[in-house]
């Protein structure tokens, strides 16, 4: 039976299934729908515990020798069969459908966890016979629009509350990334008492803001088209020893989102609708800065642009002489309508962005 991963607890409350199939790419959920099996495997008695790990050449003939070893303290144990991005194969395939067979004369409980499941592997015959004796977790990232009540919701585990605007810029700040996300929530359920409603300005200050400056005020400043600003960011993060390519591919991003921007609008889409068929989307807050630059740089520009991100990027591969850092601050300074400081000669191809 399919249960998705928000509705596990409860399924898993009301019977410990003999198998539960997590499958899926998302590593957050993926992790807590495992621990949950877990802890229903405990709660229902079953302290032991024995782990496959699925890697090149494995015997799958192992499985059924786990099944098989009786434990001289435990009536049941927790199987766990770990397959990660591995492929089951023929022989794996037939090693499940096999252990089917013996589910009704078997107290133990087979936690497989796994990438993601196509429609044809969900129709194969290990498949229908295991899912109709247990449960089918399928793993899959937040959608965009979801992703700020997902977080809202995520931050009531840690203790803490926040406004839903303030759930959107943390998935903002963490480009979606459920993982790092929940890192961050854990943090500011250590710096604030528990309970506390945490707003724009607390995540805008308390997430991966250690540093002076970030790549995400980088381009913020650049969208905004401030200039002085962008320069003063760049040699920040410089000076911070931020790695070149994470700047160039936070500049790179914004202008591959300003391109989409223009090309939607050009087929008659309004601004709001272009923002939202972004990926990840494009929040309200953010919607005036991209307004901003969209009347700012137009797509001839952007192209322009382009083609210096791209010569950076073969800089960073080393084969291009342009002056990596130098490049950058450039390019910046150009997205936020300022001047560079390198002569077009150090630009092969004659790219100038103020054409």
């Amino acid at each position: 039976m399919k249960v998705f991963a928000d509705q596990l607890p409860a399924a898993l409350a009301k019977k410990l299934p003999r198998v539960v199939i997590v499958a899926g790419d998302e590593p957050l959920q993926h992790r807590d729908a495992c621990d949950a099996v877990r802890a229903a495997a405990r709660q229902a008695g079953v302290e032991e515990r024995e782990v496959l790990d699925v890697e090149a050449n494995f015997a799958w003939g192992r499985l059924m020798e786990m099944s098989s070893n009786l434990s001289l303290f435990a009536t049941s144990k927790l199987m766990e069969l770990r397959l990660g991005n591995h492929k089951l194969g023929q022989e794996g395939s037939k090693a499940l459908a096999q252990y089917a067979e013996t589910l009704d004369n078997s107290d133990d409980v087979l936690l497989i966890s796994m990438g993601k499941l196509d429609a044809k592997q969900q129709k194969s015959a290990w498949f229908k016979t295991l899912d109709k004796h247990g449960l089918f977790v399928p793993v899959w990232p937040v959608d965009a629009s979801r992703l700020g009540y997902w977080l809202r919701d995520r931050a009531s585990l840690h203790g803490v509350q926040i406004d839903l605007d303030a759930a959107r810029l943390l998935g903002e700040r963490t480009e979606g990334n459920l993982l790092a996300a929940d890192q961050e929530l854990q943090k500011l359920a250590l710096i604030h008492p528990q309970g506390t409603r945490l707003n724009v300005e607390s995540i805008a200050q308390g997430v991966e803001d250690s540093t002076r400056f970030d790549v995400f005020n980088l381009a913020d400043a650049c969208l905004k088209g401030e200039p002085s600003r962008a320069s003063r960011i760049v040699n920040g993060l410089r000076s911070e020893g931020v790695e070149a390519p994470i700047v160039l591919w936070a500049l790179s991003r914004e202008l591959r989102t300003l391109l989409s921007l223009h090309q939607h609008l050009d087929q008659g889409q309004s601004f709001e609708h272009a923002c939202k068929t972004q990926k990840p989307m494009i929040f309200d807050k953010r919607r005036p800065a991209y307004q901003k630059a969209i009347g700012r740089l137009p797509m001839k520009r952007l192209h322009k642009l382009l083609l210096m991100a791209q010569r950076l990027d073969l800089a960073v591969k080393g084969a291009a002489a342009v002056p990596l850092w130098p490049g950058l601050h450039d390019l910046a300074m150009t997205m936020a309508g300022g001047r560079g400081l390198l002569s077009e000669s150090a630009w092969t191809y004659r790219i100038s962005a103020n054409n």
